[in-house]
């Protein structure tokens, strides 16, 4: 999943990076940035959106392993045979949830900025070509979007890969299968 996901990733770079070109007009296409802009940002919104729900879903998976052995109800979900002593799995998957936490937490945000300055250069560039804003105020926005999309793509690229490797380690600890989440 995290493949595809990085697939995303690096389309919606493209796509922006091929946006600016336009817009600069460094690259010069039949139709201009803004027919593009339309559609490479609503798959920007889509991309953004399913990277975010990956994270938050590993977290979430990370918690309720937690919250079944803490409480230790329903722990056939997790073993065959549960063992009598929980207490090295509840350390290990303590470990996970902070792990799986961090990388939430170093990814949603720069997400979020990302998709408000996105909406706003989006916004803003309408308000441009009606003539209502100037061009360097749609301009800055669109370089802080861009910006902050690309320290964003940093963190996502790294976090996906860590977040897949944690994502397995908890699949092994309880030889759950590589399909199942």
């Amino acid at each position: 999943m995290h493949n595809i996901l990085r697939i995303l990733l690096s389309l919606t770079l493209a796509g922006i990076g091929l946006t600016i070109l336009l817009a600069k007009k460094i690259l010069t296409l039949p139709f201009g940035h803004i027919q593009v802009a339309i559609p490479i940002f609503i798959f920007t919104i889509f991309a953004q959106a399913f990277i975010m729900f990956y994270f938050i879903g590993v977290s979430r998976f990370v918690k309720n392993i937690l919250d079944i052995l803490k409480n230790g109800k329903e722990l056939n979900e997790l073993f065959d045979e549960a063992p009598a002593d929980l207490l090295p799995y509840t350390k290990k998957i303590e470990q996970f949830n902070t792990q799986a936490e961090n990388y939430k937490r170093q990814t949603i945000p720069w997400i979020i900025l990302s998709l408000i300055l996105g909406m706003l250069a989006f916004l803003l560039g309408g308000a441009h070509d009606t003539g209502m804003v100037a061009k360097y105020i749609h301009s800055g926005v669109v370089y802080g979007f861009t910006t902050s999309l690309l320290i964003g793509s940093y963190w996502q690229w790294a976090n996906l890969g860590k977040t897949n490797f944690l994502l397995r380690n908890v699949k092994t600890l309880f030889s759950l299968p590589d399909k199942q989440m």
